[in-house]
Parts: C-alpha cells; structure tokens; sequence
C-alpha cells in the first residue's frame, strides 16, 4: 500500500511526525521544570516549543490526510484505526493551543494538566500510527520476488468492456491496482493469463495489491489469508468468504476489464 504522499517513494507523514512528538513532549518537560525551580526561562522555552508543535503537526496531518483517503484501504478495520488516529492528533494539537492561549494569566496547575493530557492522547495516537505502519502497512511498499514497480491507474468508465492494460504491462506474478467505477480491482497476471478481483480482502479489508501472488494464488499482506486468482475461493484462513472475481480479455495486444 504504496503511500500517495511520498518523496521518492518514501511516505512523507512519518518522515514528519517526530518533530510535533518531540516539541510536545517537550512543552511539558519545561513548563514543570518552570513550575519546579520557579525559572521564567523554562517557561519561555516550552512556549517556544509549543508554538512549534502546533506547527509541525499541522503540515504532518497534510500527508497523513493524503494517505488516509487514498492509501488506507475502504470498508478496512484500518480506515476505522486512522480515522481514530486523526481525531486524537487533532484534540491533541487543540489541547496545547489552548494551554498555550491560558499561559499568561491562568494557574500552571491547569495548564500543565492539559498538557498532560494532550501528551497521555500523543502516546496512544502514536501506538495507533505504529499499528498503522507496521500490521497494516500503510506506507509500506513491500516487493517480492519479480513483483516489479508498484502499477496503479484510475479509470473513468463505469460499465461495459474496459480497456485497463497492455498485454505486455505485467509479468507473471504481477499485480496493477485499478479504480474503476468506484471500486478498488486488482488485475494480475498468471502463469495462465490475466485474473482480476476485488483489492479487498474479506477478512478485515486489507488491500490484496498490497500483498502477493504467486501460482494463480493471492495472500492478503495483513494476515495470510490466502485466495484463488480466478475463483476468489478461499485456500487459506482466516478468510472465511470468498473475494469477487471479473472476467478478463485479451485481444490485439490490449487487456479488457468486463463489469
């Protein structure tokens, strides 16, 4: 699940979170440091530090909005994950812009209890993030063997027999992400000829162009689950239902998708 918002191939919203971690963090270390030896410096250091997490979690969330539309997978238990990871990056950001507004007229009690709060709400979003990166491996562009170069195309037609491909696009044991008519079709090749079937794993969503397909067979990346290319039958758990399949076509050079 190749991220939309990359440098060179490289996701960019992970590239980016560090910097709000550390300066967030770090406003609550220096306002109790303030609050302990009672010093105006530290207290000026964690406004410093505050300003610039507000900062740099704002142009983080423009990458990761990116990814969360067009990388993480629909109808997924990760669409439900980001989405909860979003609103908690969010009250996070809003927490320390408020204890930033109160720090010069209100109790230091108050304000270093929001900040602790913002920081608890920074902890599980982040743990959220890793279980985004590493189960469900937004952002990861795993290559396996001949798999060749991520391939994805948006297609405007709706219906009928559509052109997705050339004959000679894909090699055996590749795969090529289509968006079609408001689906997600993963069209591959086999040692047989050209399959296609739905990008949606049917145990928890994950992206099956993600994943790998070796000998007519497909392995959602996030569990194993394992399906027939031109059945959509089921050959390994935890998959219990099968995936849709399409009919594809080959004639003068040109591949064709039927809906």
């Amino acid at each position: 699940m190749k991220s939309r918002a990359n440098l060179k191939g490289h996701p960019i919203h992970p590239l980016l979170i560090p910097f709000p971690i550390a300066f967030f963090i770090g406003t609550l270390f220096f306002d109790v440091l303030s609050a302990i030896y009672n010093n105006p410096g530290f207290w000026q250091t964690g406004k410093y530090l505050n300003i610039a997490g507000i900062v740099t979690a704002l142009a983080a969330a423009i990458p990761g909005i990116i990814d969360y539309i067009y990388t993480v997978p629909p109808q997924s238990s990760a669409k439900k994950r980001g989405a909860t990871h979003g609103i908690l990056n969010t009250v996070v950001v809003v927490l320390y812009a408020v204890a930033y507004y109160l720090k010069e007229d209100h109790s230091t009690i108050l304000i270093l209890a929001i900040e602790a709060i913002g920081s608890v709400l920074l902890f599980i979003s982040g743990w959220l993030g890793g279980t985004l990166s590493y189960r469900n491996q937004i952002g990861v562009d795993p290559r396996y063997a001949d798999a060749g170069k991520w391939k994805e195309a948006y297609l405007d037609e709706t219906n009928g027999i559509i052109e997705v491909a050339a004959t000679d696009e894909l090699k055996t044991d590749q795969m090529k992400l289509l968006h079609v008519a408001g689906k997600r079709i993963v069209l591959g090749k086999t040692e047989d000829g050209y399959v296609a079937f739905d990008d949606r794993c049917s145990h928890k969503g994950g992206s099956l162009a993600g994943g790998m397909m070796i000998c007519g067979t497909v392995q959602c990346p996030w569990h194993g689950s394992q399906f027939d290319c031109k059945t959509g039958a089921v050959k390994a758990g935890p998959a219990k239902e099968k995936i849709a399949v399409y009919t594809v076509s080959e004639k003068s050079g040109i591949v064709y998708l039927q809906l």
